[in-house]
């Protein structure tokens, strides 16, 4: 199973990949970005991959193009279709998760987290997909 991650602190990305893993997901590849302009560009140049990505998990907050930001591009672009998103953030506002989700989130897990959230929120997305 292939994911991307995207989130402005390295520490943050890599407490994303150790949850998932706790959860039980075998990743294969994880790919990573620091925004959401990097992440736009990681699937672009993801798109003819063999093994196509499994899961998105982006932050809200985020320098230069935050994950809302990323949502709306990668739909007007047609990125990663078919791919589910969880955005992962401090912002548990409602006004936000509803953009996020008509945005094409599928769902969101608020900071601080544990691997059981992880677990909760993310596997039932990948059994649909």
């Amino acid at each position: 199973m292939r994911a991307l991650i995207i989130d402005d602190s390295a520490v943050m990305r890599k407490v994303i990949e150790r949850a998932l893993r706790q959860a039980g997901l075998e990743l294969t590849e994880v790919l990573q970005a620091s925004n959401g302009e990097e992440a736009l560009q990681a699937l672009r140049d993801d798109g003819g991959k063999p093994h196509p990505l499994s899961l998105i998990l982006s932050d809200i907050n985020m320098p230069i193009m935050d994950g809302l930001q990323f949502l709306e591009q990668r739909r007007d672009e047609k990125l990663a279709v078919g791919v589910p998103v969880v955005m992962i953030t401090t912002e548990g506002s409602e006004p936000l998760v509803l953009r996020a989700i008509s945005a094409g989130a599928q769902g969101y897990i608020c900071k601080p987290f544990t691997a059981e959230q992880v677990k909760a929120r993310v596997l039932p997305l990948l059994r649909v997909a």
